[in-house]
């Protein structure tokens, strides 16, 4: 089986190329950095309740979480399409890891809109 790569997919790669500099790299130096501001130690994901820091750190680590469930994400499609287009379409399965990867994206979404409207809905 031959495998043709053509000119378009250049901006597949370039999109992936760019989750990886931004997701990993900097958001992640984002994070080492908040961890030593506001002395954030590991296996500490958060901060720890009662922190006075802790939204400010919070607000900072959530992108690595997101990105790790991104890069999940990310996997499960690749994984979903390689099986999906190898001619046995019902191997597309295997990639459905993809869709706990989905779904903690979804909550974080869902959290992270709770938080924001959250003081709003207080002020009424």
């Amino acid at each position: 089986m031959e495998i043709e790569i053509k000119g378009e997919h250049g901006y597949v790669f370039a999109t992936v190329l760019w989750d990886i500099l931004l997701h990993h790299f900097w958001m992640s130096t984002l994070v080492v950095n908040a961890r030593k501001k506001y002395n954030i130690n590991y296996p500490n994901l958060y901060a720890p309740p009662g922190h006075k820091d802790r939204q400010v750190f919070d607000c900072i680590q959530y992108p690595v979480s997101a990105s790790i469930a991104g890069f999940v994400y990310l996997l499960g499609r690749i994984v979903y399409f390689l099986n999906y287009s190898s001619g046995r379409p019902q191997a597309r399965y295997r990639g459905a890891f993809m869709h706990v990867a989905y779904i903690a994206l979804l909550a974080m979404v869902v959290r992270f809109t709770i938080e924001l409207l959250l003081p709003m809905v207080k002020d009424i």
